[in-house]
């Protein structure tokens, strides 16, 4: 059971974290949460504020964002949705290649908004065919707010195009990686911790996505063929049958696939790097996004590998699917769920929480939060230890965690007036309460700090914006929460390089760590990205697109 700092009731009693799931929310993530120890938060018996983390599948609503808590998590940022729609994704992108150029995105196959870009689609598509010699693309048309491959259609002539709602048309990959003559994609875990400063974290193990009938272009409206999704796949007669080279269903792991690769020869670092790149280009795109307290997000990005080893972005998800329709599922989603909590960094914020609902069920000061907007004050925290009662003032040594916490949220008036509260007796849990509470040794620090990955960080929080709550829509770029998300280290403030399979990608170095600060200055972090690409070995890269193109032909 994962406890945290003070986690005792008006009675002495050990309380687990609290987890909050809307509708619709997969069974596997109430499944991990009761794993790792957590309870389920019950409205009928519990205060609406007891409760550590959020989970839903659509959007928060602005309230949630406005009246967030420091011990509180929601599993979504205002406005990051918007990158799961194609339509805005291609957007987004193209405005990046007319700022930065189109050899740093051209991960991106080309791609038309219909019907707005109707007009500019047939003059590409009337040039192509106008050219002597050259063979005319395939297109591929996606509605632009669907997922699960419905809706999606191949083609060649235009007259063949046919749709009833905004779709996007992109250049088919017509010459994919195949194994064992069978397409495949990739489906990475991406998980982004702030984006201010902006912290993304990919995840070393994910899904292998293979089409379950070979791949034929003389079959284009063949879906078992040409399309990945499992929720198309697993219908198909050829789903659950032998497949030479792949196996039965159409997933394998990530770590099956390095293997595969390394077999070969193929230079699979150099693969990860690629596709490491492609995700910090793509949500550097998005920026800036509203600033937001305590959120995370999961994004599930889908990659095409072509025959020369490059890789393509396909689309982005926000609600990456997480059923489970096989036992490679389980095996990936549910670790993957375990090192999000851990990444998440539930280690001694639960204070807050455990102080607020302590008090207001034992009838003594209730702590009130501020939130956007809204001109209240709060009481100094009050912790009870087996001994006495501690009151922690701005200049105490003591629990440096609380006093971090305390710095993100906005300041407070003095409290004059002191409460007389009864000593507790002494017994065992007390004294358990008491050695929890006394300082750390360098020894114990230490131990405590190779078995924790993450600590609670003293971030420097954002000044508070006024808000007016009597708007009707109010505007998500003109308000800032008091609170600040504890997602970085306490060592020089810097964000931990890995949390279980989650590795850091972005902060990269010293001076995009600073480029993201506040701000994100785009410029000079697209700069160091090119430094970076600029160090790459050609012979390296030829060698790679040498061997893939033998593996190819396996």
């Amino acid at each position: 059971m994962e406890m945290v700092g003070d986690h005792y009731g008006t009675r002495g009693i050990l309380r687990p974290l609290v987890f909050r799931l809307h509708e619709n929310v997969p069974e596997i993530v109430r499944e991990v949460l009761l794993e790792r120890g957590w309870a389920e938060f019950d409205k009928k018996e519990q205060d609406d504020a007891d409760w550590n983390l959020y989970w839903r599948n659509s959007p928060f609503t602005l309230t949630d964002h406005q009246s967030i808590k420091p011990w509180q998590r929601l599993n979504h940022y205002p406005e990051a949705v918007r990158i799961a729609r194609k339509d805005y994704l291609a957007r987004y992108l193209k405005h990046m290649k007319g700022a930065y150029g189109s050899a740093l995105y051209e991960f991106s196959p080309v791609t038309f908004i219909m019907p707005h870009d109707y007009v500019k689609f047939i003059a590409e598509y009337s040039k192509e065919r106008q050219s002597v010699g050259r063979k005319p693309s395939l297109w591929i048309c996606k509605p632009v707010d669907h997922s699960g491959g419905k809706g999606i259609h191949i083609f060649q002539d235009i007259k063949d195009l046919k749709y009833d709602c905004t779709v996007i048309v992109q250049k088919y990959i017509s010459n994919p990686f195949l194994i064992s003559g069978y397409k495949l994609d990739l489906r990475l875990y991406v998980c982004v911790t702030s984006f201010c400063p902006l912290t993304i974290y990919t995840y070393e193990e994910g899904l292998v996505r293979f089409a379950s009938e070979k791949f034929d272009l003389d079959s284009l409206d063949n879906i078992y063929a040409h399309l990945t999704n499992t929720s198309i796949n697993k219908y198909g007669s050829s789903y659950k049958t032998y497949k030479e080279g792949i196996g039965c269903g159409c997933k394998w792991t990530f770590s099956k696939f390095r293997s595969y690769l390394r077999i070969f020869g193929i230079d699979d670092m150099l693969l990860w790097q690629k596709i490491n790149n492609i995700v910090i280009l793509t949500l550097l795109a998005v920026t800036p996004l509203p600033v937001a307290s305590n959120c995370f997000e999961l994004f599930g990005f889908d990659i095409l590998i072509d025959d020369k080893f490059k890789p393509w972005l396909l689309e982005v998800n926000c609600n990456p699917a997480l059923c489970l329709d096989c036992s490679i599922d389980d095996t990936v989603k549910r670790k993957l769920l375990h090192d999000i909590v851990q990444l998440l960094n539930y280690k001694e914020i639960d204070t807050y929480r455990q102080n607020q609902v302590a008090r207001t069920k034992a009838g003594r000061r209730r702590v009130v939060w501020r939130t956007a907007g809204e001109n209240t004050t709060r009481e100094a925290p009050v912790l009870l230890t087996g001994r006495k009662v501690v009151k922690y003032n701005s200049d105490s040594s003591v629990q440096p965690a609380l006093q971090a916490a305390r710095r993100s949220v906005c300041k407070v008036a003095t409290v004059t007036k002191k409460s007389a509260i009864p000593h507790p007796r002494k017994t065992l849990t007390s004294q358990l309460r008491e050695r929890m509470n006394m300082p750390k040794t360098d020894s114990q620090t230490k131990a405590e700090a190779e078995d924790t990955p993450l600590s609670v960080a003293g971030h420097r929080p954002h000044k508070s914006a006024q808000t007016s709550h009597s708007l009707p829509a109010p505007n998500l770029h003109n308000y800032k929460l008091t609170t600040h998300p504890y997602f970085l280290s306490d060592k020089d403030q810097r964000p931990i390089p890995r949390v279980g399979d989650f590795v850091l990608i972005f902060p990269f170095n010293e001076a995009a760590l600073q480029a993201s600060r506040d701000r994100t200055d785009v410029k000079s972090i697209i700069k160091e990205i090119n430094k970076l690409l600029s160090k790459e070995l050609p012979s390296k890269q030829q060698n790679t697109n040498k061997r893939a193109t033998s593996l190819t032909s396996v």
